[in-house]
């Protein structure tokens, strides 16, 4: 064997080599993107599970709940390209049995009371990861630009809803302890926050029944009412409590510019 061969051999078994590590490179690669694919999408399935498990029922209207569903179902169809190994099959057919109760209005959530900062604060949490799914929705040309603008002013619009709860329990607690002057500042919180909602008939129709229920207790706390302010807010509080319940307004809820 003469040197010139010697050398070609050397060269062929070099650039084997380096084939070899190339393509053994390229499949590790395509197999750590696959799994952070698979993750990401497992991620974003549960995440999606979770705000229909743990939103409030009274914010959860029909569009919200199938926003979500359909979410879950395009994550299922990408996992299923990838061959995750996760059950999704089974997702699939939850998701679909779901809406299936949310179309024949058999899918009740129970509501929940807005009665901590805390409880508050984790709700924000919950909308504000609902407010970026449906935007990442909309970037990714999932859902249509009108369906998207509809949601993400809802989803404000609770967010408001949110924080205008937790005031009202605290004007309800103050009352309680008959702190007038605290209950009316606990109120006029809450309408500052649904009235950042001006465009929402509902936010609206909230901020005139705080301004209703303040001049009542201005007038309780200046002697011009004897009626008790604990009694006189029954009226009020059932109405607050329903405020997401009542047919007509969740007519009124689905507003559009």
């Amino acid at each position: 064997m003469n040197a010139i061969t010697i050398v070609f051999a050397l060269a062929a078994i070099v650039v084997i080599s380096i084939v070899v590590i190339v393509v053994s490179q390229m499949r590790e690669k395509a197999k750590i993107e696959r799994i952070r694919k698979t993750t990401a999408l497992e991620d974003s399935y549960k995440r999606c599970n979770r705000l229909l498990s743990e939103l409030p029922g009274q914010y959860l209207t029909p569009d919200l709940k199938l926003l979500l569903l359909k979410r879950m179902e395009d994550v299922c169809n990408d996992l299923a390209g990838l061959k995750s190994g996760l059950p999704v099959e089974q997702w699939r057919e939850a998701a679909a049995q779901r809406k299936v109760r949310i179309r024949e209005n058999r899918d009740d959530v129970p509501p929940v009371k807005i009665d901590s900062p805390e409880k508050s604060a984790y709700v924000k949490e919950l909308l504000q990861n609902l407010f970026k799914m449906i935007e990442a929705m909309h970037k990714s040309g999932r859902i249509d630009g009108a369906t998207a603008k509809k949601n993400l002013k809802y989803v404000l619009f609770l967010v408001h809803k949110t924080h205008a709860d937790l005031h009202v329990f605290q004007a309800r607690d103050h009352i309680r302890q008959n702190q007038i002057r605290k209950a009316i500042h606990s109120y006029h919180l809450a309408s500052t926050e649904m009235g950042k909602s001006r465009d929402n008939p509902l936010a609206m129709k909230a901020v005139k029944s705080f301004r209703t229920r303040i001049k009542e207790l201005e007038a309780a706390g200046t002697g011009g009412n004897t009626n008790n302010p604990a009694e006189s807010q029954s009226s009020m509080d059932k109405q607050w409590d329903s405020f997401l319940h009542d047919e007509e307004w969740k007519k009124k809820a689905d507003y559009d510019d």
